[in-house]
């Protein structure tokens, strides 16, 4: 008579040692979330969500993008990231810099960030706390999470509702017309990148002289 757990699929000891590995990795990493050598404001220590149509930018274009924010804002500026927290955590990097930030995020993950986040949805472009005072931003980055129109008409709502005067959108090419028709922004001729390649070609717009042409 065979032995009963012959049918019992065996892992080869090369699988086991590989699969320990790689839940050792895991927990390093998990681990090193928690402990305080990590940088909680790296890109990528918040992984993407592609349900909600989440792409971060690649680490040049984030310090770009922040980089351009903080002079256009000006010292002692406030910027806020309006879907776009790449750019917040690349600002978040630049710890000390004479500036203030907040994320409007509908991701909860972000509220890590404490008083800096605010939940935000698009669908409700005006819900927001009280604290956050109309054209109290010297500058608004905005990432619309999604192509549409109606995505970026009421994202647009949002951004009037908080910028002093500039803006810093970016979206896709194709809405290059709706981007002029609802924000009077223009394209840059900066070029955006994602860290992983996007199957729409992405633009950056704004409404003021910057240093992205």
């Amino acid at each position: 008579k065979m032995d009963d757990d012959d049918d019992v699929p065996q892992l080869s000891s090369h699988t086991l040692a590989a699969l320990q590995e790689f839940y050792l990795e895991q927990q390093q990493r998990e681990g090193m979330k928690t402990s305080q050598g990590f940088n909680q404001y790296s890109i990528g220590s918040i992984e993407e969500d592609w349900q909600l149509s989440q792409f971060w930018y690649s680490d040049e274009t984030a310090s770009c993008l922040a980089k351009e924010a903080v002079l256009a804002a000006g010292k002692g500026g406030r910027i806020a990231c309006v879907s776009a927290p790449s750019v917040y955590q690349k600002l978040k990097e630049q710890d000390g810099e004479d500036f203030s930030v907040c994320i409007l995020e509908y991701d909860r993950r972000f509220s890590v960030y404490g008083e800096e986040f605010i939940f935000y949805d698009y669908n409700h472009p005006l819900d927001l706390p009280e604290n956050l005072l109309p054209h109290s931003f010297d500058i608004v980055i905005a990432d619309p999470p999604y192509l549409s129109e109606e995505c970026l008409q009421k994202t647009a709502e949002t951004i009037k509702y908080l910028t002093k005067e500039k803006i810093l959108l970016c979206t896709g090419a194709v809405m290059e017309e709706q981007a002029a028709k609802h924000l009077g922004v223009k394209m840059c001729k900066f070029i955006p990148k994602h860290s992983r390649n996007l199957a729409n070609e992405f633009r950056c717009y704004v409404n003021y002289a910057s240093g992205l042409d």
